[in-house]
């Protein structure tokens, strides 16, 4: 596995992390003995970058990354976030909260779920519409000088947010969902990215698992599975992105991959600086998502993905509509 820099800000971490949310909650059934084993046989494949956050669950995955990190900690760059806040009745009704004294109490509630001493990557998770970035940040910068978190992170904030947060304090990596059916980042975020020294951290890299060919038919999701409720996963929107992810995997078939493995690759293929994070609980998919690492797209192969899925080719929005108004901001 190849190791590099994440960020300017002395962070490294593994070219392709791991996604844990799945294992928790969102997509069907949980196992946690299951997942540990894929926790553990990560590290000794070199995917050591692993991202949680505390509304998983909510709490759930912080508390199973926890158990998984014993003995271990130090093979590992851990990255959580804070800033969804769920109700514990229901959670299904979400709020967002960046103000500073939040900042410190959400902090320190995920290194004891954790049991860490110090969190190396910590995002906020979405922007607080009713808190200045520049209050939530200098409010990170202090959990840095308390040596509870060593770099600071944003997720689903625009390019000007990033620009004001980062003469703040340095920003060392930025999280979006980015994939080839999801490249709006491609817009300016990407750039901006590169241009300051962040590290761009590709969430659901794999559409959430629609773009690795495995998905036929909607009644594949589980009953309580979050792609049900999802745009993207209904009605006349499934049956048009079924039809890209047919050519898609057309193309990996011709290149003698996975599907999975080629829409990693073309995600890697974007930029030096980008780390995607693809989510699994079995290790059979973790050993696949890691064979990507071999799949080297050509500039021809790279112009053909291009025409099968240009820039907004997926049918519906990423997040239903009431969701999307947080993204971006």
């Amino acid at each position: 596995m190849e190791n590099r820099n994440l960020g300017s800000q002395g962070l490294t971490a593994s070219r392709i992390g791991l996604g844990c949310m799945g294992m928790s909650e969102f997509y069907g059934h949980r196992n946690d003995h299951e997942s540990i084993n894929v926790l553990h046989h990560a590290i000794q494949l070199g995917v050591t970058f692993w991202d949680t956050a505390d509304m998983y669950g909510p709490f759930l995955n912080e508390e199973l990354v926890g158990q998984a990190l014993k003995g271990r900690r130090e093979k590992i760059t851990l990255a959580t976030k804070f800033g969804i806040v769920r109700n514990l009745e229901n959670p299904q009704i979400r709020a967002v909260n960046g103000k500073p004294e939040y900042v410190q109490s959400a902090c320190e509630a995920s290194l004891k779920r954790l049991d860490v001493d110090v969190i190396d990557l910590y995002y906020l998770h979405r922007k607080d519409p009713a808190t200045p970035i520049e209050e939530t940040v200098g409010a990170m910068a202090k959990l840095i000088e308390q040596g509870k978190i060593r770099a600071i992170g944003l997720s689903e904030v625009s390019a000007a947010t990033l620009r004001k947060a980062h003469k703040v304090h340095p920003i060392t990596a930025l999280q979006t969902e980015f994939s080839i059916w999801s490249r709006e980042p491609e817009d300016e975020i990407i750039q901006t990215c590169k241009e300051l020294g962040i590290a761009f951290v590709a969430y659901s890299p794999l559409g959430r698992g629609f773009l690795t060919g495995q998905i036929k038919k909607f009644e594949d999701f589980a009953a309580d599975d979050y792609r049900r409720f999802s745009p993207r996963f209904q009605g006349e929107n499934f049956e048009k992105n079924l039809q890209l992810v047919s050519k898609i995997e057309h193309l990996a078939q011709k290149k003698n991959c996975t599907t999975s493995q080629l829409a990693l690759a073309w995600v890697m293929a974007q930029g030096d600086h980008i780390f995607p994070i693809p989510g699994t609980k079995h290790i059979k998919y973790l050993e696949e998502n890691v064979g990507a690492l071999n799949v080297h797209l050509s500039a021809d192969e790279l112009k053909e993905i291009d025409a099968i899925a240009p820039k907004g080719a997926a049918a519906g929005m990423r997040y239903p509509e009431g969701m999307m108004g947080s993204i971006n901001q």
